[in-house]
């Protein structure tokens, strides 16, 4: 392009294509150019008006085409070929994009996935912040840093294009070696449900609409299209329910996101009991659901049931409906009800009155939320002899091993994958370096070192470095070290279960080795939920890190020298063995056979169909029903390796002094004391014992508070429980009961450390 010397706009813009492209997509430059076309105003532009009221207007000027065109994607193939959408408009998404309506000022949907950053950014050459796995953001235990994490999310969203969030995750953990726990907030409802709403509330108040996954029961992987998840209603009502409902409740999110699964005999994303009667009436949700990608079964019974946006494709929601409406199969009543709840949502949402504006992401402040998070979120498990934290001045030689620590840190899998900045410091096999679908199939690492954090903190001692895959060599090493330090890796990914919780690839051999060799032996975990330890006792200190994210390396350094004091605590049990779980042997699909083979989804790349649909149907029942997590622990009367909420510290709290409030939703009340020598935090913790006609677990949780203390500071600390963490779900009547008779409340600094009870009558 060749620019005249007549003007000097024409100058300035020649001299900055960049800069000139920018000030002209700006509202500032529509004010200071005239000329430049200014947004056109409809009779729903006004913003006095209620997101309904707006949604009912527009809805009226629609078309039937129009309508249709809003409940559906464009397909599969659009996640790999962005396709064109209204004039002057492109599909930036590599997660999702349903086009808008431009003669009505009604805008596409572009969506990402944003579980841990922004994993749609890669697809589109754009850089995004790789968080730390949903369970350190868990581990952490901090709803203000959860808002925090949800802002960062929802301004690089904003920064690439993005409009629409594809999270927060919060299937609870029902089954440990689902291969997407490390997507998820724990076993625990209201832990999990107060962390996302946290998220997804900051993220609606910077106009983006919010997203929280997978409605429900959706708890493995292996078979994740055809398992038929078996469970009684008060069992759902409070555990994988009640976390939506408390997620709903905080956030005002605008979408959910049902599943693949079958619930008791019927598909997730046409089930009315959970779409219609649940979700809509009960909870009171005004936005819409939208299916799982490929999870769509039918048309006129997922219409009926409570499904409004079929996703990716149309195979069910285009022509398919256009008919059902036009024969009276599915009235036009509740076509327009999907497209209101869709519009109230753009509306309610912001995304029409202050659509994204692209721009350059904010990433200094993407490094300091993902180190945060995995400060907050590590979970120093064990510490004999104080090993740590190691002092810079007196270590001298140090042994790192194993887990690629030389040249990053691990991630999950699938379609949360953040893209690793520069690519992954372990690159894949040639084969899948240019495959789309590679996410789901090869082990990512993002460029943050372990070894060169280690280096940085202790500059006058020897750090050397062996991969491991050499257990003499390593012992060796070991041997000649002061201390050792063992990074042990387990990856997860969407699509596939684990196959057990064992650390794969010999590393609990590698653990062994280098513990025999030397008796200050610390193990640092890298996985997406729990593990098992047959080497626990012979090792002096382990760190459990999760998927550490972009600054791995700097987090995890700061805490082994103690520049950070561990303050992190389980969200989920970690079991002494898989003998101990509610369901020992694992249920997977059948095998595929002629009478029963294994469908293709419409337009998806063959080589990832393996891992969306395994042969015919197979039931899961989750017969352990209220027992998730730690409460089939506690009533099963199980000891575990690690119990849920634990967590050490480089400092040691004392409790006393319970006293409770009166009244329905009481205040509880304890003096916390740090008796050791360093500043630490705390995650002080409150369980609630039902009395015995309620038919609930031994104990439940029902608040928590961070508790930050200096060395032999005391703290009284309040926390409020609402009364609806007291209650239970009672089918007969479909509501919520407070049960008479005596509760205990308990206070600790775990679910299973818990030295002050007192107990109080309804």
């Amino acid at each position: 392009m060749k620019f005249q010397k007549k003007s000097g706009f024409n100058k300035r813009i020649a001299g900055s294509v960049t800069l000139g492209a920018a000030l002209l997509s700006s509202t500032w430059a529509m004010a200071q150019f005239p000329a430049i076309s200014q947004p056109k105003h409809y009779p729903w532009s006004d913003t006095t008006l209620s997101p309904d009221t707006r949604a009912d207007m527009v809805v009226k000027e629609l078309t039937l085409d129009e309508k249709i065109q809003l409940v559906h994607g464009l397909g599969w193939q659009a996640m790999f070929v962005p396709p064109e959408s209204g004039p002057g408009t492109r599909a930036i998404s590599a997660g999702g994009f349903i086009p808008g309506v431009p003669r009505l000022g009604i805008p596409d949907l572009q969506m990402s996935d944003s579980v841990e950053g922004i994993s749609g950014a890669g697809a589109r050459g754009r850089y995004a912040t790789a968080l730390p796995s949903a369970e350190a953001m868990a581990a952490a235990w901090d709803p203000a840093l959860s808002f925090e994490i949800g802002t960062m999310i929802g301004n690089e969203l904003r920064s690439i294009g993005f409009n629409m969030s594809l999270g927060s995750g919060i299937n609870l953990i029902r089954e440990p070696r689902d291969g997407r726990t490390f997507e998820y907030k724990g076993e625990d409802p209201l832990l999990a449900g107060t962390l996302a709403g946290q998220e997804l509330k900051a993220e609606k108040a910077l106009h983006l609409i919010t997203d929280v996954k997978h409605y429900a029961v959706n708890d493995q992987d292996n078979g994740r299209t055809t398992v038929n998840s078996i469970i009684g209603k008060r069992a759902m009502r409070e555990s994988d329910l009640l976390a939506f409902q408390i997620a709903l409740k905080d956030s005002g999110a605008g979408a959910v996101m049902c599943a693949y699964n079958q619930i008791n005999g019927t598909y997730a994303c046409q089930y009315p009991y959970t779409l219609t009667d649940v979700l809509k009436k009960d909870f009171a949700f005004k936005g819409f659901v939208v299916s799982d990608w490929g999870a769509t079964q039918s048309t006129v019974q997922a219409a009926m049931a409570g499904l409004d946006i079929e996703m990716p494709g149309r195979e069910s929601f285009g022509e398919p409906l256009k008919k059902a409406v036009e024969t009276g199969q599915v009235p036009m009543a509740r076509l327009n009800d999907m497209v209101h709840r869709i519009l109230r949502t753009e509306f309610d949402s912001g995304i029409v009155d202050d659509p994204p504006q692209p721009q350059a992401p904010d990433v200094m402040k993407g490094f300091e939320v993902a180190q945060k998070v995995e400060e907050k979120g590590s979970v120093l498990l064990k510490n004999n002899r104080n090993l740590l934290p190691l002092s810079a001045a007196s270590v001298q030689s140090i042994a790192v091993i194993g887990g690629h620590a030389d040249v990053g840190v691990i991630s999950g899998g699938g379609s949360s994958q953040v893209s690793p900045a520069g690519g992954s410091a372990v690159p894949p096999p040639p084969e899948l370096a240019n495959n789309p679908m590679a996410v789901f199939l090869i082990t990512a690492y993002h460029r943050s070192a372990p070894l060169k954090g280690i280096r940085e903190k202790a500059p006058s001692a020897v750090v050397k470095f062996d991969p491991g895959t050499d257990l003499a060599s390593a012992a060796a090493l070991a041997k000649s070290s002061q201390v050792a330090i063992v990074f042990a890796v387990q990856h997860e990914s969407e699509g596939v279960d684990l196959p057990n919780l064992g650390l794969p690839d010999n590393q609990d051999a590698l653990i062994e080795a280098v513990a025999a060799a030397n008796p200050n032996t610390i193990v640092v975990l890298e996985t997406g939920g729990a593990v098992l330890m047959p080497w626990i006792d012979k090792v002096t200190s382990v760190v459990e890190s999760w998927y550490p994210g972009i600054r791995g390396s700097q987090a995890i350094a700061n805490l082994l020298f103690g520049d950070v004091n561990p303050s992190g605590k389980l969200p989920l049990t970690f079991p002494l063995s898989e003998a101990d779980l509610p369901h020992p042997i694992k249920i997977n699909p059948p095998t595929p056979t002629a009478e029963h083979p294994a469908p293709r989804l419409p337009g998806f790349p063959g080589l990832a169909a393996s891992l969306m649909v395994l042969g015919p149907s197979f039931d899961v029942n989750y017969d352990e029903g209220l027992k998730v997590g730690y409460k089939w622990y506690d009533a099963e009367k199980k000891p575990v390796l690690f119990p849920f909420g634990f967590g050490l510290s480089y400092t040691t709290y004392a409790y006393s002094n319970l006293s409770v409030s009166p009244g329905e939703s009481p205040t509880v009340s304890f003096t916390l004391k740090n008796t050791g020598t360093r500043a630490g935090t705390e995650i002080s913790q409150v369980y609630a014992a039902l009395p015995d006609s309620a038919g609930e677990p031994p104990r439940r949780l029902v608040g928590w508070m961070r508790v930050k203390l200096n060395p032999g500071e005391s703290k009284q600390v309040s926390v409020p429980v609402s009364r609806d963490r007291l209650t239970v779900y009672d089918e007969a009547s479909d509501s919520w009961k407070l049960v008479p008779g005596k509760y205990s409340i308990l206070v600790g600094g775990s679910s299973r450390d818990l030295p002050l009870t007192l107990a109080i009558s309804y």
